[in-house]
């Protein structure tokens, strides 16, 4: 049998697994900060972002932004931006920081896949 007092640590325990099971199940989980979609495409249609540099640090910046707003969007999004920044942080990473043409057309699907999800 346990002991009054580790009952009660068991019971806390168990108690703030729930509360936090179910914020997250509702989307309230601390740092769950996301947009809806709506509000997710007007901030993109909304986005004034213009890298600066040579092209190796313009891919650079642009990877970084892509992924700050893969982290804002609503999931609907962000499971393409977050493709998105991955692409542009290989790009980043060669010598000349420029994409392939596969990756360029892999950003044009992904950004008319967003566009298919902001209609």
């Amino acid at each position: 049998m346990m002991k009054r007092e580790n009952m009660k640590k068991h019971t806390t325990a168990v108690a703030a697994a729930a509360i936090a099971a179910s914020l997250m199940l509702a989307g309230c989980a601390p740092g769950s900060n996301r947009m809806n979609v709506k509000d997710s495409c007007a901030y993109l249609n909304n986005d004034t972002f213009k890298p600066t540099g040579n092209q190796q640090q313009q891919s650079d910046q642009i990877a970084r932004h892509y992924q700050e707003v893969a982290d804002k969007v609503a999931p609907e999004i962000s499971q393409h931006i977050q493709k998105m920044a991955d692409i542009m942080k290989k790009a980043a990473g060669t010598s000349l920081g420029t994409r392939t043409p596969e990756q360029t057309n892999e950003l044009a699907t992904l950004n008319n896949k967003i566009g298919e999800v902001c209609k």
